[in-house]
């Protein structure tokens, strides 16, 4: 049993002892909590895969359970997409509740406080309350309301819940220690008057409970055993843990783990509205946002990112993991199962003078070499081809392989070429090649025993489909962008985040692709088709991750 113990993360060693000792009758229920305030994005996703996982491993269940105290940030719109997020990491919650469900318990339960000397209705503003709260090296005040009567309490607490009183002028606070080293023990605020429209409950309530007082005991009502919570709340635990037993009701354990900090990442969820609401980005599924949406629509597939969330794992303390290790991720998974095409993103024409016009050949071309099982597909070949235009140069230098005036290339799947003169404009750019083939050179027929340094891909000119072509990459350019606290975090917004290609070409067969259909564009990367195809008179691919991680040598070269 040691040597299975020894490879089960803090978490999971929790649920073993706990099952050993039938400390929840054997029972693992875990939830997902979220506030409907906002799209999910990375960090979430590791949390889902953590608690619907832990579900999962130990016959249990795992409740989908939104978070809805605060009206005021709350949508429908982010519920269903909360829901779709959910679904699509390829999860299935055994319930789905909300916090909303259980208003009027949580009321009555905070009466049940109030008669036990356990909280009490205070006059005090917000802004008073924490200017009271001390240091944690210095006692808090204790508010002048904090000895009202247990009649008068629940007098003022009841007429609080008929909207008797403005926005603010009272809360209900538990009465604990405000000499308490953990601050968050210092009479926190239970419920505060906020008298908004509710997505679900409507204006039913003009009060609504505080995170802390809901989130513990819904777990308790819904028989939660293992509320895991990322490390922030740890501080927290202390009052989770009072509330239910101050009440004597079922009490689930509180967990805490480290949450995904990513580098060269922007996490933050003030800092990613500001990126959306001020035009940085193009809304919350902008592919290069760490948004569950926008990994989509770049091309991440569910599977990746719950191997990413398993490579990561489970720690007790906060750490930074290195975004290379998700596009590692998702580069392993996409060169199983993405299908290989042909593409040039920068092209350059090439005119074989000594093929016959007029005269198509049909290539056969590999479709994914992972899968023996993908098998091969038809490119067309003719006399007038395009190349990249970076792999043409007139002078080049030592070490550049590919075509230059004079030399021979390959052309993948097709035949050798050299290329024998430039056609430049009046300005003196170079529009277009002159070459001639060898006939003997055809790949898989080749008779001529030549040996040449570079293989490029190319597409048929005539047979070409126009593209429009989206390079994605890093939104910031630090390692860490939450630890640049003295910088105005625009300044270090990435300006090469995303560079669109409008004249890229693409091979006959991306003519008519699915909105999320992914390819390998051979030697340029991994790519997806976006939604805007469906809208736009050609396909538009999002490049999702290139394929060998160049980053750190673009940055050296910076």
């Amino acid at each position: 049993m040691s040597d299975v113990k020894e490879s089960l993360n803090f978490i999971e060693q929790i649920i073993e002892k706990d099952e050993e000792t039938g400390k929840f009758g054997g029972r693992v229920h875990t939830r997902f909590p979220p506030e409907p305030n906002g799209f999910l994005h990375i960090g979430h996703a590791k949390s889902i895969c953590l608690n619907f996982g832990l579900a999962r491993d130990y016959n249990g269940r795992c409740n989908l359970r939104f978070d809805d105290t605060n009206p005021v940030t709350e949508k429908v719109d982010y519920v269903q997409a909360i829901e779709e997020d959910v679904r699509w990491l390829g999860f299935e919650w055994a319930g789905k509740f909300f916090a909303s469900d259980y208003f009027e318990q949580l009321y009555q339960y905070a009466l049940q406080l109030i008669k036990s000397g356990d909280a009490f209705v205070c006059d005090l503003t917000l802004e008073e309350i924490a200017e009271r709260r001390g240091t944690p090296t210095e006692p808090g005040q204790e508010s002048p309301y904090r000895n009202r009567s247990v009649e008068e309490n629940l007098d003022l607490f009841q007429r609080m819940r008929h909207g008797e009183f403005s926005d603010g002028s009272k809360t209900l606070r538990a009465k604990i220690d405000m000499a308490s080293p953990n601050m968050h023990m210092r009479d926190p605020v239970l419920y505060r008057i906020r008298k908004a429209h509710h997505h679900r409950t409507g204006d039913q309530w003009p009060i609504y409970p505080m995170y802390d007082y809901a989130h513990g005991l819904s777990d308790s009502i819904e028989g939660i055993t293992h509320s895991v919570c990322t490390l922030e709340f740890e501080v927290h635990r202390p009052l989770y843990d009072w509330i239910i037993d101050r009440l004597g009701i079922y009490h689930p354990q509180q967990i805490e783990f480290a949450r995904l900090n990513l580098n060269y990442t922007i996490m933050s969820k003030r800092r990613l509205l500001e990126l959306v609401e001020g035009g940085y980005v193009h809304g919350w599924d902008d592919p290069r946002l760490p948004t569950i949406r926008g990994l989509r629509r770049r091309g991440y597939t569910p599977e990746a990112i719950r191997k990413f969330a398993e490579r990561v794992g489970v720690a007790k303390r906060d750490n930074i993991i290195d975004v290379a290790l998700l596009e590692f991720t998702i580069r392993e998974d996409l060169n199983k199962r993405a299908a290989r095409r042909l593409a040039v993103l920068d092209p350059l024409k090439v005119v074989i003078t000594n093929y016959p016009e007029g005269q198509t050949e049909q290539m056969e071309a590999t479709n994914n070499p992972e899968d023996p099982e993908a098998g091969t597909r038809s490119v067309p070949f003719s006399r007038e081809l395009y190349i990249e235009r970076e792999d043409f140069m007139e002078d080049p230098p030592k070490k550049f392989f590919r075509l230059a005036p004079g030399r021979e290339v390959r052309l993948k799947y097709a035949y050798i070429i050299r290329c024998d003169d430039v056609v430049k404009n009046e300005n003196g750019e170079i529009v277009e090649l002159r070459c001639t083939y060898d006939p003997d050179s055809r790949s898989g027929q080749d008779t001529t025993g030549k040996k040449v340094k570079a293989t490029l891909h190319w597409l048929s000119a005539p047979h070409a489909v126009a593209a429009e072509i989206r390079l994605y990459d890093r939104l910031v350019t630090v390692e860490d962008p939450a630890g640049e606290k003295e910088r105005d975090w625009k300044e270090f917004l990435n300006p090469d985040s995303l560079v669109v290609l409008p004249n890229a070409v693409v091979e006959p067969s991306l003519g008519e692709v699915e909105t999320g259909a992914l390819f390998q564009f051979e030697r340029k990367g991994y790519f997806c088709v976006d939604p805007d195809t469906t809208t736009h008179h050609k396909p538009v691919f999002n490049r999702t991750v290139t394929l060998k991680d160049d980053w750190a040598k673009q940055q050296q070269k910076g």
